[in-house]
C-alpha cells in the first residue's frame, strides 16, 4: 500500500511512489513488459467532473510520463459506499474497517475497469471437484 498525499510536495513524493511500485510489479521496461495503472476518478454524483476531477487527469498524466507506462482513469463513485456495505456485520470496529476501506475501494475500481473492457473471467474447467470422483469411480 502507498499512503503518501497526493499534494505532499506538489504531487512529487506520490509519483515517486508510484512509480516505484509500477517498477516492481510490472518490470522495469513498459516496452518489454506489459502492464498499465489504474486510477480511480472522482467524478460527482451527476457525472460531471469538478476540481479534484482535472487534478487527478493531471496528475495521471504526469504519471503516464513517468513511468512510462499506460495510465487509465476509472470512475470511483460510491465504491466506497460499496466497500463500507462489504465490511457491514463483519464485526470489524470503525478503525479496523476505515483501514481495510482504501482497499476495498480499490478493488471495487480495478473491477469495475476491468468491466468497462468487457473482459472475462475464466470459465471454470469441465470437470469440478465434486465430479472428478465419480468419473474415476
Amino acid at each position: 500500500m502507498i499512503d503518501v498525499q497526493i499534494s505532499h510536495g506538489g504531487g512529487n513524493a506520490l509519483l515517486e511512489a508510484i512509480a516505484r511500485v509500477a517498477v516492481e510489479q510490472l518490470g522495469e521496461d513498459p516496452r518489454r513488459e506489459a502492464g498499465e495503472i489504474v486510477v480511480g476518478l472522482p467524478v460527482n454524483m451527476d457525472g460531471t467532473e469538478g476540481p479534484r476531477a482535472k487534478a487527478v487527469r493531471s496528475f495521471a498524466d504526469r504519471l503516464g510520463r513517468r513511468t512510462g507506462r499506460a495510465v487509465r482513469v476509472q470512475d470511483e463513485r460510491l465504491t466506497s459506499v460499496e466497500a463500507d456495505w462489504r465490511m457491514s456485520g463483519s464485526g470489524m470496529t470503525h478503525k479496523q474497517k476505515k483501514m481495510k476501506r482504501d482497499a476495498l475501494a480499490a478493488a471495487a475500481i480495478l473491477r469495475d475497469y476491468l468491466e468497462s473492457l468487457n473482459v472475462q473471467p475464466e470459465a471454470p474447467s469441465q470437470s469440478s471437484p465434486e465430479t472428478d470422483w465419480r468419473d474415476q469411480a
